[in-house]
């Protein structure tokens, strides 16, 4: 039987969180981006060559390996600011003595996951367009002749769909104001 816990964080309690991606976003800024790439895809592996993996770790594994094909995808051209965050994220998500030293039995990545549940919070939107910018490429790659989808249609398609995730991300916090 699995058990659920609830954490409700303070402004103040989120503020350490933040304070942690803001020390990691001063990192991203004179890194090289496909280092950081690398040294999280390290992470995810020697986190899934770590046995036993607790399942709260396992569930989010999948997640960050979607933002790094996101983050990867020639076509999809993440937008800078939510790419600064994004690697922020993976610098201290790769980092292995954060907040809570990840060789801390079970709850090492605790930090860790709340980092990336914020962001996935965060890019709730900037998810949604990049799933819909991929079946558009692959619906458009099924039906396009040459089995490629033509670059025009792809680059529009990918300047709405980033105008809709901006357009959505403003409208969410002006309403949280």
């Amino acid at each position: 039987m699995g058990v659920t816990i609830s954490l409700d964080f303070t402004e103040r309690d989120l503020g350490f969180f933040r304070q942690a991606i803001r020390q990691a976003r001063n990192t991203v800024r004179g890194a090289d981006e496909a280092e950081i790439i690398d040294a999280v895809r390290g992470a995810i592996a020697g986190i899934k060559a770590g046995k036993p993996l607790p399942d709260f770790v396992a569930q989010r594994l999948p997640e960050l390996e979607t933002l790094i094909d996101m983050l990867e995808d020639r076509d999809w051209r993440l937008p800078k600011t939510e790419r600064e965050q994004l690697l922020a994220t993976f610098v201290y998500f790769g980092d292995p003595e954060d907040i809570i030293p990840d060789d801390i039995p079970a709850i090492g990545f605790l930090d860790d996951l709340i980092l990336i549940e914020l962001l996935l919070r965060d890019f709730r939107h900037v998810r949604e367009a990049y799933a819909d910018f991929c079946r558009f490429r692959e619906e458009a790659a099924r039906t396009a002749p040459s089995r490629v989808a033509p670059a025009r249609r792809l680059e529009t398609r990918r300047r709405q769909l980033q105008a809709r995730m901006k357009r959505r991300k403003a409208r969410e916090r002006s309403l949280l104001r």
